[in-house]
């Protein structure tokens, strides 16, 4: 069986699992198949390993790692995405909990994130802190002892890794038993553009309000946009950073590829707080709509710190009530295009004087606070509103 594992032989490990073999057997290196399956990145027998009942809570005796720690050690994200999956549902989250197995070290004191920062593993990273990882854990005797995650990513020179610890609230200044925080690690190790983003001079980047309950709660697809809504915005942050210097970042496509269809959009689907993006998140149960760009800036207003329990929610901009709930705009079928003009010839005269209203009536503090967000350089200086379609209609 642990041949099997390792050399991807499906049909003979699934005989054997069928034959009532135990799925942790052992190595002389006190290693299971489900180990071995996870360092070679072999979904399919990860699958039937989870499938039969493999535990996912042994340690080798090499470096007291787990299957958790090699999957995120060599990358292997689907194999890591299995095995969480399956940690959730299993006696391991009942009997120790799921946040303590995502967070479990190895023999030396590293856990999952660590390996996967010192290794550049970005999507692991990104895997690992989705489902509870300790962004700011030190380590034990890997590495320089008391490195976290960012000084690991700082040493692997990963912009992508230290990318996500920064969004999710990575301390810049925290410091390893050396007493060196993670700038200072990327220089030794010359890796410039790194440095420059972990300089603490440097501007701070937005930080994913995962302590919101509304955030906590988002679907797949919602939470896609507003993950893409903080990249692109940090990424700006990071041109910012990095403009005049030695360093710069690859050109993307992305961010031109929005703004240039924006013209060809209706001016009733632009949020009107920055009247550039179209709107793609609807706030329930008010009905009010914004861009996903907006909604990250208004949730991410105060940087909330992923330590605190809890933290000030957010309203609506619009009508000051509580956001139960973030979903994506439903999209209705355009009418024919004879009553489509005479719309939008009444909503260009609609939206001006609504800019208007917005800006001196719905001068709330929130619209302040989104203006004031230098993250989003687009949304400097602009402040209005979007409200639903049926205030359109009534005006």
């Amino acid at each position: 069986m642990i041949m099997a594992s390792s050399l991807l032989f499906n049909k003979i490990l699934s005989r054997l699992l069928h034959g009532s073999v135990n799925p942790d057997i052992l190595n002389r290196q006190k290693q299971t198949p489900l180990m071995l399956a996870a360092m070679h990145g072999k979904i399919e027998c990860v699958e039937k390993l989870l499938d039969a009942g493999a535990n996912v809570l042994m340690f080798d005796t090499v470096n007291g790692r787990t299957c958790l720690h090699y999957a995120a050690y060599y990358g292997h994200f689907s194999c890591l995405k299995a095995i969480l999956s399956s940690a959730q549902y299993s006696p391991v989250a009942a009997s120790w909990g799921f946040v303590r197995f995502v967070n479990i070290r190895d023999g030396k004191g590293a856990t999952p994130l660590h390996l996967a920062a010192r290794q550049r593993r970005s999507e692991c990273v990104h895997i690992l802190l989705d489902n509870g990882a300790l962004v700011c854990a030190s380590t034990g005797r890997y590495g320089y002892p008391g490195s976290t995650p960012l000084h690991l990513a700082a040493r692997g020179g990963s912009l992508d890794c230290i990318r996500g610890l920064l969004a999710w609230g990575a301390d810049r200044l925290q410091r390893d038993s050396s007493g060196r925080i993670p700038y200072m690690v990327a220089l030794k190790h010359r890796h410039g553009s790194c440095a420059s983003l972990l300089n603490p001079t440097s501007s701070e980047p937005l930080v994913w309000p995962s302590p919101l309950k509304f955030i906590s709660e988002l679907n797949p697809e919602a939470k896609a946009l507003l993950e893409q809504a903080l990249m692109d915005a940090n990424r700006e942050r990071e041109k910012s950073i990095l403009k005049g210097g030695a360093y710069s970042l690859p050109p993307q496509s992305h961010s031109d590829c929005v703004d240039d269809n924006i013209s060809e959009v209706s001016e009733s689907e632009l949020c009107c707080i920055c009247f550039e993006q179209v709107c793609t998140i609807e706030v329930q149960n008010c009905g009010h709509q914004m861009c996903a760009q907006c909604t990250l800036a208004l949730c991410c207003h105060k940087k909330p710190n992923p330590t605190t329990a809890s933290i000030t929610p957010p309203v609506c901009p619009f009508c000051r009530s509580n956001i139960a709930r973030l979903v994506v705009v439903i999209k209705l079928e355009n009418h024919d295009e004879t009553d489509q003009d005479s719309v939008d010839i009444n909503c260009s005269k609609i939206n001006k004087t609504k800019k208007l209203r917005n800006l001196n009536d719905i001068g709330s503090s929130s619209f302040k606070g989104l203006s004031g967000v230098s993250s989003f350089g687009k949304l400097g200086g602009r402040s209005s509103g979007r409200v639903a379609d049926e205030w359109i209609d009534k005006q």
